[in-house]
């Protein structure tokens, strides 16, 4: 699970952004805050992966709360996305040069929400999986930064242009999302052939990925090409 940390001065405001995080599959908010000094000493306390940080709070803004997280070892690696109704360009610049994975404004939906959350998980996956190799090759260092186009990455060996065309017409065919299971019985592949390449589209950053519950059992991973 991905450790949420959600700062805005309103408590209800705070309570709506809450409740969206823990609707979303692998993440949980672990504490709220309301004021600048509050966040900074609950990150430094309970070191949660990411936080939503408002930028109008009652004490310190948001961006002195941003460069003193990244100015503090202890808290430099913690995830920061800005969520606040500010729109004049230097807030926006401040917050990217602050190292702000992104900027929502208020109000903003679920939808908008949830959607930067999957790209928070899928930057985690993508790291995590990097931190076990020796070096990186610089499709995956410029897919980790945002930089590589969808699709440009070569197929890694085992996989083929064929069936990979194969598994993209399934997931386009179902926008609803497929499982690996059900991507197997679409393509006639086995399932782990299915989900080989189902990974890779995730890797690449064509397809996201959320987990679906069932009635019983672990979650299921659930696939979307992304139009």
């Amino acid at each position: 699970m991905i450790r949420v940390l959600v700062v805005d001065d309103d408590f209800m405001v705070a309570k709506v952004h809450s409740g969206y995080v823990n609707r979303t599959p692998g993440f949980t908010v672990i504490a709220t805050a309301h004021s600048g000094a509050e966040a900074l000493r609950l990150v430094r306390d309970e070191k949660p992966d990411l936080v939503l940080l408002d930028i109008y709070l009652p004490d310190i803004d948001g961006l002195t709360v941003l460069r003193e997280l990244r100015a503090a070892p202890a808290t430099v690696d913690t995830d920061v996305i800005v969520i606040t109704a500010a729109r004049d360009v230097e807030t926006i610049r401040s917050s990217l040069r602050g190292g702000a994975l992104h900027y929502l404004i208020k109000p903003f939906s679920y939808t908008a929400l949830r959607d930067q959350l999957d790209r928070v998980g899928s930057l985690h996956r993508k790291l995590a999986r990097l931190s076990v190799r020796p070096a990186a090759a610089q499709h995956e260092v410029d897919d980790v930064f945002g930089t590589r186009r969808p699709g440009t990455a070569p197929l890694p060996k085992g996989l083929t242009t064929q069936t990979a065309e194969l598994v993209k017409a399934a997931l386009t065919a179902h926008p609803e999302g497929l499982s690996a299971t059900e991507c197997a019985h679409e393509t006639r592949l086995s399932r782990p052939s299915a989900r080989r390449y189902l990974e890779h589209f995730v890797d690449t950053g064509q397809a996201d990925v959320r987990l679906r519950y069932g009635n019983t059992g672990r979650p299921e991973r659930q696939y979307h090409w992304r139009s």
